[in-house]
């Protein structure tokens, strides 16, 4: 039995590590099919499991709205984090400037900051300069404070990529007589894609579960971690449980069908 367990302990490890991952989704499965009065947060023993929330998912006042509102700032973060990220990446791989070493240093700040504290002090800013010109807490508060934090993500992430691209790729292409724009369009570009598209997802999903930061500066604005967050005092809907565990699934479907598009590109 030793032996067994010495020869599989690695595996071991893995699986108890992925089941403690995995335990908050199955909580999250389990009860959006609980048959709840008040709370959902005990399940109901003498209720038994239901469909009702699964055909009903917007059926908690508020709570579409809110993912609504989740999807829309996520969506426009991510373009727009992701683009600038990517452009910045690319200054500070290809490029020599003046205050190269420093932006380097600078990008990881965001990262690096404790959260609250970067919601308390994007609030002053906020509160301070921006109401000045009209700019109230709200919708447009939250798009600008995301797009900060998610460029930093951006920035790491695409700039690893091109760090790992073999140069002599893109002078086989110069010597082939491609220009810079040829170049850049049908040999980096599509090496670097993948890099970009991982940012963009990671992007969407740090700007979609965000609640710290989004609580300091969102106004009377509601996403759905405010909402879950909210809900909690008197409550966590079923449906919440719905699309949250929704929300998984499709990530996960998302970076499955990844590893199959890089495995049919590998073959």
């Amino acid at each position: 039995m030793t032996r067994w367990v010495r020869d599989r302990f690695s595996v071991l490890v893995a699986l108890l590590v992925l089941l403690y991952l995995f335990l908050p989704v199955a909580y999250t499965f389990v009860f959006s099919f609980n048959n709840y009065r008040k709370s959902n947060i005990v399940w109901n023993p003498q209720g038994s499991p239901t469909l009702k929330h699964w055909r009903d998912p917007c059926g908690a006042p508020g709570v579409c709205e809110a993912l609504g509102v989740s999807l829309r700032i996520g969506v426009l973060a991510t373009l727009m984090a992701t683009v600038l990220g990517t452009l910045l990446a690319f200054a500070l791989v290809r490029h020599r400037f003046r205050g190269r070493s420093a932006s380097n240093v600078l990008v990881f700040v965001p990262m690096a900051t404790p959260e609250i504290v970067l919601g308390a002090s994007l609030l002053t800013i906020f509160v301070q300069g921006f109401s000045r010109v009209g700019l109230a807490l709200g919708f447009w508060t939250i798009l600008i404070a995301h797009i900060m934090f998610c460029i930093s993500f951006v920035v790491v992430t695409v700039k690893a990529r091109l760090q790992s691209l073999d140069p002599r790729i893109e002078e086989a292409a110069q010597d082939l007589y491609a220009g810079p724009g040829a170049t850049f369009w049908r040999v980096t570009f599509p090496l670097v894609l993948p890099g970009i598209v991982g940012a963009a997802l990671l992007s969407f999903s740090l700007s979609f579960d965000d609640f710290i930061i989004t609580n300091f500066v969102s106004g009377n604005e509601t996403t759905f971690p405010k909402f879950v967050y909210v809900s909690y005092l008197r409550g966590i809907p079923a449906q919440a449980n719905v699309i949250g565990f929704s929300m998984f699934v499709i990530a996960l479907a998302l970076v499955v069908l990844g590893q199959l598009v890089a495995s049919a590109r590998r073959r």
